[in-house]
């Protein structure tokens, strides 16, 4: 598991600054989310996303590096993998339900024809 000195933080060091470090950058956390919703495999989560490619690479593997997902290999050549969240990434998605709440009552609007009568929690 990745951590963050608290020392190499700007401004006021906190464990909000140091976990947006890692988490903070807009795809990483639709990676957990999707990840969460069962989409495991590469191709799956850059659709639930809708972002490039090259950015789904990069935070799966920064992601990974920081211990809030893992991977399974189910294809050698060429080589291919199953995505899962660790426990890490597990606590996460407490955080990714208060989001969805807040943005539900904050953000989008109420007469948003996209929006959804109920979303679902990622937490039981």
């Amino acid at each position: 598991m990745t951590t963050v000195p608290l020392a190499e933080l700007p401004g006021r060091p906190c464990p909000i600054a140091a976990s947006l470090e890692l988490v903070g950058e807009r795809w990483a956390l639709l990676v957990v989310r999707e990840i969460a919703l069962g989409s495991t495999r590469f191709g799956d989560i850059v659709r639930g996303t809708g972002a490039p490619r090259d950015r789904i690479a990069a935070r799966l593997k920064t992601l990974e590096a920081a211990g809030v997902i893992g991977r399974t290999a189910y294809q050698e050549r060429p080589e291919r993998f199953d995505y899962h969240l660790t426990e890490s990434g597990q606590d996460l998605l407490s955080v990714l339900d208060a989001l969805l709440a807040w943005g539900d009552k904050h953000v989008v609007a109420p007469d948003d024809p996209r929006r959804l009568k109920r979303y679902r929690r990622l937490t039981a």
